[in-house]
């Protein structure tokens, strides 16, 4: 009798359990993708283009929101057309189809992006790139050089707590900011 009533305590548990879960996906679930840069990311990346150019350090920003379908071209790339792999996720798996991601790079001439890593511009005895890096991450951004499983060194994101996987549910970061 008394294994019976544990039966069923747990049994109520796991009901209890997937209701809420499914309440939690269904809240979400119906929300619309963005489109464009969060607000609070556009600051931030204006923000690191005055704030990198006060120091002698003009950057472009090459990339920013980037809708499923320029997602899924771009991971195409190196797979089925021409040219090497530059990402690993598919549509709706990058913080850019959620506006919150940006890539850069050093315009050592007006018309000139560089990727050099060493460059030092400035001439202040310090590699530009990393000067760039540590003022994004000043500004709240996290850097794709610090990524364990692929280096992404133009990448900078905003995740705002959430993952892949919370985005894809629909969560915002609206959801978790007091806005």
């Amino acid at each position: 009798m008394k294994i019976r009533k544990i039966f069923i305590f747990l049994l109520l548990i796991l009901v209890l359990f997937g209701s809420y879960q499914y309440y939690l996906y269904q809240k979400y679930q119906d929300r619309p993708m963005p489109t464009d840069l969060h607000p609070l990311v556009k600051q931030a990346r204006d923000d690191l283009i005055k704030r990198t150019a006060s120091i002698g350090i003009p950057i472009l920003i090459t990339d920013d929101f980037r809708s499923i379908a320029d997602q899924d071209q771009i991971y195409e790339q190196g797979r089925t057309t021409e040219g090497s792999v530059v990402t690993y996720a598919k549509g709706g798996e990058s913080y850019h189809n959620y506006g919150l991601a940006i890539d850069f790079a050093l315009l050592p001439q007006p018309d000139q992006a560089s990727w050099d890593m060493e460059y030092d511009g400035n001439n202040n005895g310090k590699s530009d790139w990393m000067e760039v890096v540590e003022i994004a991450k000043d500004l709240g951004f996290s850097w794709g050089g610090d990524f364990t499983r692929f280096k992404d060194y133009p990448h900078l994101q905003m995740d705002f707590g959430l993952s892949i996987r919370d985005l894809q549910r629909g969560k915002r970061p609206s959801d978790v900011l007091d806005e």
